[in-house]
């Protein structure tokens, strides 16, 4: 089954979701937001999927939040981000299993939403990079959550603030991802996924779907930290320096920014 922006597949019992609008690096649309939190939720309630892979499509993950697509009133801008968080939750408190397929760009929100899922893997050319600050935004997507659980706090403080690119092999060796495919290819990629999101399922699959809930419910609070994102992004959203890296962004020049 084919969407505007998601192409679905079943491989025996995994769902596979992929993001299907390579040529804007399968950048977070307000579509994609809409298929992609309609597809999981519908994942979760079929009895025939036990396991779910994300991937992305033409050697690209993720590019993160659709910057053509900001601008708009602080209202309509929180509204684009209670459905992302709507994916969050999908992904994180689902009663089965998510695994990230990553392959090229992981940025800003694609990175976000590859973290919180069960598991990540990586391609040798995977490239994850906590880009937010280039826009003028607070980590979101529960990047702040989920980050912190994978590497540390006082590491994942380090490596949000300044926004560096982790590649392949070091992503995995960092802890941003857990397995890394053995190739390149999106075959090999794909296989290696699916396999993984095999092995997370317990042979009786309804205690995974509470372990799931307990862990990510007393091990970090999402919902406080989802609370947060919220509020700060709504005021960042109205800095004049959100506007200054969506035009710079547009008009293909370094921003300027001015602390306000």
């Amino acid at each position: 089954m084919t969407t505007d922006c998601l192409n679905l597949t079943q491989d025996g019992e995994v769902r596979i979701l992929r993001l299907m609008q390579p040529e804007r690096r399968n950048a977070l649309s307000d579509e994609m937001r809409a298929e992609l939190r309609d597809a999981l939720r519908a994942a979760h309630e079929d009895p025939a999927v036990c396991s779910i892979v994300l991937a992305g499509s033409g050697g690209c993950f993720c590019a993160g939040g659709d910057i053509k697509g900001m601008g708009q009133p602080v209202d309509i801008a929180l509204t684009r981000l209670d459905v992302v968080h709507d994916v969050v939750r999908l992904i994180a408190l689902g009663p089965k299993p998510v695994v990230a397929a990553v392959d090229g760009v992981a940025y800003g929100g694609g990175m976000s939403l590859a973290l919180c899922c069960d598991s990540v893997v990586a391609t040798p050319g995977a490239r994850f990079c906590a880009s937010f600050g280039r826009v003028g935004l607070v980590p979101d997507m529960g990047a702040m959550w989920s980050l912190p659980r994978r590497i540390g706090a006082a590491r994942a403080l380090r490596f949000l603030q300044q926004g560096t690119e982790v590649r392949g092999e070091a992503a995995v060796d960092m802890g941003l991802a857990d397995v890394l495919a053995a190739t390149g290819t999106d075959e090999d990629l794909i296989a290696t996924a699916t396999q993984e999101a095999r092995t997370l399922v317990p042979a009786a699959p309804l205690p995974g779907g509470h372990m799931r809930r307990i862990i990510t419910r007393h091990h970090g609070d999402l919902e406080a930290v989802l609370a947060d994102e919220r509020e700060a992004q709504g005021a960042l959203f109205a800095t004049e320096d959100h506007d200054e890296a969506r035009r710079a962004f547009l008009e293909k020049r370094p921003p300027g920014f001015i602390g306000r």
